[in-house]
């Protein structure tokens, strides 16, 4: 779900919500990319999409577990915009897209301090051929 995303706005970013409980995600919803910086190589989540993420996670009986976005041609790092903009307590999954073909897919957490990203475990997704939702663990 995640990598095809990437793999269908290539060569934009993609970006989305990821819904579950436990650090399991059950659902990834896709979400609008309207940066105004263009979608190349940004994305932003407005304010009014996060609530739409939240109804959607009490909807199918989850929570809000963090977002997810696709980087074009470029690794799968969060960038200092992606650190700039991160919200605390999130999970930050991030799949690289080159030339077209979605390929590492990692989690990052933003640390205590906001200075950084830590990277987490991501777990059910090591097949670069797999679809399937992750188990996120900071």
């Amino acid at each position: 779900m995640i990598r095809s995303h990437g793999e269908e706005t290539f060569p934009h970013e993609c970006c989305g919500a990821l819904i579950g409980r436990d650090d399991r995600v059950t659902a990834a919803v896709p979400l609008p990319n309207t940066t105004e910086d263009g979608p190349r190589r940004r994305f932003l989540v407005r304010p009014s999409d996060y609530r739409m993420a939240e109804q959607q996670a009490s909807e199918l009986g989850g929570e809000l577990l963090g977002f997810y976005h696709s980087h074009p041609d470029h690794p799968a790092r969060p960038s200092q915009f992606d650190l700039d903009h991160a919200w605390p307590n999130f999970a930050y999954v991030i799949v690289s897209v080159m030339a077209g073909t979605s390929r590492l897919m990692t989690v990052w957490y933003l640390h205590e301090d906001r200075s950084r990203f830590d990277e987490g475990t991501l777990n059910g997704d090591e097949n670069s051929d797999s679809d399937t939702a992750p188990s996120v663990h900071g």
